[in-house]
């Protein structure tokens, strides 16, 4: 299934090169029949460590993964799914610096 949808993507730098492409056309009105997508890319521009799992099968050192939701509460939930992580990581590294210094 795909969708044109308008994407953004920006690139981070430091001792890796990581890009970020995302977009939403949602919401739509519905189910994924309404023609809903969300899309998440992460692109590995160099030197970027990471390996991806799917169910329980290892890709090491994709070029990129990209993940499509497909509908309007899949979009909502995702969204939630990302702030919950970004708080996690957030509050995890502040906790590992605070016991360095």
């Amino acid at each position: 299934m795909v969708a044109k949808i308008k994407t953004y993507k920006k690139t981070f730098s430091s001792a890796n090169i990581l890009s970020i492409e995302v977009g939403t056309n949602t919401p739509c009105g519905g189910d994924a029949g309404h023609g809903g997508v969300t899309v998440f890319k992460l692109r590995n521009e160099g030197g970027t460590a990471w390996e991806l799992r799917c169910n329980g099968i290892k890709k090491e050192d994709p070029e990129e993964i990209t993940i499509e939701l497909y509908g309007d509460t899949e979009a909502d939930t995702f969204i939630q799914a990302l702030e919950y992580a970004l708080s996690i990581l957030k509050s995890q590294r502040m906790l590992k610096m605070k016991a360095g210094s």
